[in-house]
């Protein structure tokens, strides 16, 4: 390479050059020095242009090469907003062509959007409209459904994720189902078999083996173990105003629904907490722990009227 010249200041020889300048350079920089200070402005610009530089290392003997960018469009700048989504457009779809050639399945080709790195194994399925934050990595057999955003997740073989899920941060150590509708927070550990269904929250929570939190539930600062069933409407009272507590639900455990957990707790093994409960202290294994209310029938209460004018 001798030099690379402004388009403006170009000969129709030189115009007829089908290789152009990206802007990217590399140089001693010892040598750039010298030639940045041998810069001058004598062009149709008036401006002082470093491409220069090539001018003057040329006269030197100095010689420069060519690296040339493959697919062009990599090099390619953006002027407006316009330009810049349409730079997008051609990674999400060459991230895409990189699935596909490792064998992922990828219901449109078209509506991923991989904004990390996305390492999958054998035949994994994406649907459409899954978003991949960060660092992700999909073991074989594993299942993203939908309208779903994964950032820094870690996903075992055969893992399912249903339609429209949020998961940050989450591990799963075997097969298990998410979703639909599930926010999992970071710190959520799911182990083999474990069922989280739609409108669940769960953070910095271990859930062991074939555990069960179906729906309409918050599940947080928590361990779970083997063969847990939680209700639907539980929530774990974490957080006293200032500080975080632990919430400890031993295997086969049952947690009946609209259950208030207040931490520090501990559920002790088989232990069946009934529905409505506001457990405020240990309950004892395999034995029933319940509050409740009686439940009372007012014979002569009336519903309030509006008063007529």
């Amino acid at each position: 390479m001798i030099e690379i010249v402004e388009e403006k200041n170009a000969s129709e020889t030189q115009r007829q050059i089908r290789l152009v300048n990206t802007g990217v350079l590399c140089a001693q920089s010892e040598a750039l020095r010298s030639w940045v200070a041998q810069l001058d402005c004598n062009n149709a610009q008036g401006e002082y242009l470093l491409t220069d530089i090539f001018r003057l290392a040329h006269a030197e003997g100095k010689s420069a090469s060519s690296v040339i960018c493959e697919p062009a469009w990599r090099a390619f700048g953006a002027n407006d907003a316009a330009q810049l989504a349409e730079l997008e457009s051609r990674l999400r779809l060459d991230a895409a062509q990189n699935l596909l050639k490792s064998g992922v399945r990828l219901s449109d080709p078209m509506r991923i959007d991989v904004r990390g790195a996305l390492h999958c194994g054998h035949d994994v399925e994406i649907d459409i409209n899954v978003i991949f934050e960060g660092e992700n990595r999909l073991a074989s057999n594993v299942r993203v459904g939908p309208f779903t955003r994964l950032k820094n997740c870690d996903l075992a073989e055969g893992t399912i994720i249903l339609s429209h899920c949020d998961l940050e941060g989450v591990s799963t150590t075997g097969p298990c189902q998410i979703g639909p509708f599930a926010r999992l927070r970071p710190g959520t550990v799911l182990a083999r078999g474990v069922k989280i269904g739609n409108f669940v929250e769960t953070k910095a929570a271990q859930i062991g083996e074939n555990s069960k939190v179906s729906h309409l539930s918050y599940i947080g600062d928590a361990t779970l173990g083997a063969e847990v069933n939680i209700g639907a409407g539980t929530i774990t009272c974490n957080y006293d105003g200032v500080n975080k507590h632990q919430t400890m639900v031993d295997d086969y455990a049952f947690i009946g629904s609209n259950t208030s957990l207040v931490a520090p707790v501990r559920v002790e093994q088989g232990a069946t907490i009934g529905a409505g409960t506001v457990l405020t202290r240990d309950a004892p294994a395999k034995q029933l722990t319940l509050t409740r209310s009686p439940q009372k029938t007012i014979s002569t209460w009336k519903r309030p009227q509006k008063k007529t004018p």
